[in-house]
C-alpha cells in the first residue's frame, strides 16, 4: 500500500505558528516523497489525476465555472490538433507540469502564461533564475516554493495561479522529484489556509505566504497520498484482471489507464478498433478494474 501521512500532521484547521505548520508540512512530506521515489507502475495516472485536482481549483480561483468533469471533458474531446479552449488550456498547463522535468526557461514561462491567459510582464523574464535559486538553496522545500511565488509580480488571479504553478515546480524540484506533483495547487480553497484577518485566505506572496505554502503542503500531501491509496488499489485490480484480457492490443490500453487520468472509451490504435476498445473497457468496467468517469450513455472516459 502507499504510504499514508500521519492523522496527526494533517492539518483540520488553520495554524498561526509558523513552526507548527512548518512541523506539519515536513512529516506530510516525507510520506509523500517515499511514494514519489518508489514510481509505482500507475504514477503516471496518479500524478495526472492530482494534476486534475489542481486544475479544478485555480479554474474556480480564475471565475471559471467548469468544474474537474468539465475540465477532463474540454481536453480528451477535443478534436485531434483543436484548441481545448481556456478551460482545456488551463488543464493542459497542470498536466504540463505533472509530466515533465521541474525546470523552466523563460519560453517556458512565456507559454505557461499564454495557457493562462496572462498578459506578458517583465518581470516574467527574471522567474527561472529565482528558481534555479530557489531549488539550489539549502532552504525548506515549501519556504522555497513560497520565495518564487512571491516573486510574481500581483497583476490579478492569471498571476497567482502562474505562483501556485511555481510553487509546486519549486517543491519538486527542492526535493529533487523526477517528475513533480502538484499537490499545492490543490489546496487554493482549503479551510486550513483562511487563517488571516476576518477568515481571509492566505496566498502566495502576500502576508502568510510562507505559513500558507506550509499548510498546502501538510493537507495536499495527504490528499495526494489518500488518491494513491484509492488508484493503488484499482491497479491491482486491473493487475489481476490483464492477463484475461484477449483482445488484440489490449496491453496498449493497460498501459494507457496506467499512465493518464482518462482514456476515451472509443480509444483507437493499429490494433485496437473503436468498437473493440469499447468492448474492452465496457469489460473491464464489468470487472471493476476501471471506473466510467463521465457518467454518459456515449462519448465515454474510463480510468483508473
Amino acid at each position: 500500500m502507499p504510504p499514508a501521512v500521519p492523522g496527526w500532521a494533517v492539518p483540520r484547521a488553520p495554524v498561526a505558528d509558523p513552526v507548527e505548520a512548518a512541523f506539519l508540512a515536513g512529516a506530510a512530506l516525507n510520506s509523500l516523497d517515499n511514494l514519489v521515489r518508489a514510481e509505482p507502475p500507475w504514477a503516471g495516472a496518479w500524478r495526472q489525476r492530482v494534476a486534475l485536482s489542481a486544475a479544478a481549483s485555480v479554474a474556480r480561483l480564475l471565475g471559471h465555472h467548469e468544474d474537474a468533469a468539465a475540465l477532463r471533458d474540454a481536453w480528451h474531446l477535443r478534436p485531434p490538433g483543436a484548441d481545448p479552449g481556456p478551460a482545456g488550456n488551463l488543464l493542459a498547463a497542470w498536466r504540463r507540469l505533472a509530466s515533465r522535468s521541474p525546470i523552466i526557461d523563460v519560453d517556458g514561462v512565456r507559454s505557461l502564461a499564454n495557457l493562462l491567459g496572462l498578459a506578458w510582464a517583465p518581470a516574467f523574464e527574471r522567474l527561472p533564475e529565482a528558481i534555479g535559486a530557489a531549488a539550489a538553496s539549502g532552504r525548506p522545500a515549501p519556504l522555497a516554493a513560497a520565495a518564487v511565488a512571491g516573486a510574481v509580480p500581483a497583476l490579478g488571479p492569471a498571476a497567482e495561479a502562474l505562483a501556485w504553478w511555481l510553487a509546486d515546480l519549486v517543491l519538486a524540484a527542492r526535493l529533487h522529484w523526477p517528475i513533480p506533483v502538484p499537490v499545492l495547487a490543490t489546496q487554493v480553497h482549503a479551510p486550513v489556509l483562511r487563517g488571516g484577518p476576518g477568515g481571509r485566505r492566505h496566498r502566495p506572496g502576500g502576508e502568510g505566504g510562507e505559513l500558507a505554502l506550509c499548510l498546502a503542503a501538510a493537507a495536499g500531501a495527504a490528499e495526494a497520498c489518500r488518491l494513491a491509496a484509492e488508484i493503488g488499489r484499482r491497479a491491482d485490480r486491473l493487475a489481476v484482471v490483464a492477463p484475461k484480457l484477449r483482445a488484440k492490443g489490449a496491453g496498449e490500453a493497460v498501459r494507457l489507464l496506467l499512465d493518464d487520468d482518462a482514456v476515451s472509451g472509443s480509444l483507437t490504435t493499429p490494433s485496437l478498433s473503436r468498437w473493440a476498445s469499447r468492448r474492452l473497457f465496457e469489460r473491464l468496467a464489468t470487472l471493476d478494474a476501471v471506473r466510467e468517469l463521465s457518467g454518459r450513455p456515449t462519448f465515454r472516459l474510463y480510468g483508473l
